[in-house]
């Protein structure tokens, strides 16, 4: 898996790279997110780029030339976030980014929306298994949450 991870050239994410971060999360989530309204999306831009990106280890990888392809952020042993443009689904990125917070942010947890199939999928394929569920998400909306633990 090593050389995968080279492959994709996963590198810290600074403040200067917010803007770039906030076009993929917005880009991934109209792609994945269709149980979300656009005011939803819109109410969450400002808090992902004000607060919630400062609040993580934020790693992304990008392409030789120089694009944002997708990013994670991770706090303590927690997956906060995990988004790819779309231009990059099903290429193996996803995979790297987690098996790199698994392996160098110690990641043994993730929350995703029980609405979003393809990520539930992905994330039980990666070995992870549910450990829980919340019928609101953190800011007390009816998009259930499903709790992730790696097994």
């Amino acid at each position: 898996m090593a050389h995968a991870l080279h492959d994709w050239n996963i590198q810290i994410l600074y403040p200067a790279d917010f803007k770039e971060v906030l076009a993929v999360w917005e880009a991934a989530v109209r792609a994945t997110h269709d149980f979300l309204p656009a005011s939803a999306i819109e109410t969450f831009k400002p808090l992902i780029l004000n607060e919630y990106l400062h609040m993580v280890d934020l790693r992304g990888a990008r392409s030789p030339s120089g694009a944002l392809m997708g990013f994670l952020g991770a706090a303590e042993d927690s997956l906060e976030m995990l988004f790819l443009h779309p231009c990059y689904f099903g290429q193996g990125l996803g995979r790297a980014l987690v098996q790199f917070a698994i392996e160098a942010l110690g990641v043994a947890k993730v929350d995703v929306n029980e609405q979003n199939k393809g990520a539930v999928g992905f994330y039980l394929h990666l070995g992870f298994k549910v450990v829980g569920r919340s019928p609101l998400d953190a800011q007390g909306n009816p998009y259930p949450i499903l709790h992730l633990k790696l097994s």
